[in-house]
């Protein structure tokens, strides 16, 4: 990963990213969930569990409680909320605040990515543009400015939600 660019804080969060060695079956080795700081719960590995095998990466808490539900785990929508903000805390996940009006998180994998985001349904697509990248850079360095983070979010209507035109 290229990391020129972008300040010593921001490298040192993808690092951490990387140190966490995120993959697929940390919700069935516990180990790896304490090594980030955190007791192996139920709660916590199931939630885990979620988000690294949903079909859909960026979820709400409410989404992850219904999940919950439909599995017959008996766990509270703000038991939710505080492991989500615990994972944050941790690194495992990332917060993310779109104009749809709420939260929504996804796994911290440390690569970084924009969104793009249906202002109808809430739907939210990932995408990486080397060239944008590039050009952001260029732009702060123009005005005397050393990128610390960035967020990019391009609001629309995806192709299921688009009215067809006349």
């Amino acid at each position: 990963m290229n990391l020129k660019g972008l300040s010593n804080c921001t490298k040192t969060l993808y690092d951490k990213a990387d140190i966490l060695n995120l993959n697929k079956n940390m919700s069935n080795n516990p180990s790896e969930l304490k090594a980030s700081g955190l007791k192996a719960t139920l709660p916590r590995l199931k939630i885990l569990d979620i988000f690294q095998n949903a079909e859909v990466r960026h979820l709400s808490a409410e989404d992850v409680y219904k999940m919950l539900l439909a599995d017959n785990l008996d766990v509270g929508l703000a038991t939710v909320y505080r492991v989500l903000t615990q994972f944050e805390q941790a690194g495992l996940l990332q917060r993310n605040h779109f104009e749809t009006g709420k939260a929504v998180f996804e796994l911290n994998e440390g690569s970084h990515h924009d969104h793009l985001v249906c202002l109808d349904c809430g739907k939210v697509e990932e995408f990486f543009d080397a060239e944008i990248e590039k050009r952001q850079v260029k732009i702060a360095n123009e005005h005397g400015f050393e990128i610390a983070d960035h967020a990019l979010a391009l609001y629309g209507h995806c192709k299921d939600c688009r009215k067809p035109k006349k």
